[in-house]
């Protein structure tokens, strides 16, 4: 759904900023929370390997699982 020209121009007038450029905004969020996070279970992962409480296939099991929302994410964001 589309914004009437009335409609954007009042978001402007009270917002300061475009309704794009606030989506721009929500969607970089999303994706630098997804980043931090994956960097966190990621080395997480990577400790409990290195101490041999993980095995290897645990450690590509969490390596997929944040690339795949990655990818997903992405997807439906971007598209």
């Amino acid at each position: 759904m589309s914004l009437s020209t009335e409609q954007n121009a009042a978001f402007l007038a009270h917002g300061g900023f475009t309704p794009g450029a606030s989506a721009r905004l929500l969607t970089g969020v999303v994706f630098a929370a997804l980043l931090v996070w994956g960097v966190w279970a990621l080395r997480t992962a990577y400790v409990g390997w290195a101490e041999h409480k993980l095995t290897q296939r645990q450690l590509l099991g969490v390596a997929v699982r944040f690339a795949a929302m990655y990818v997903a994410l992405t997807y439906f964001l971007l598209s």
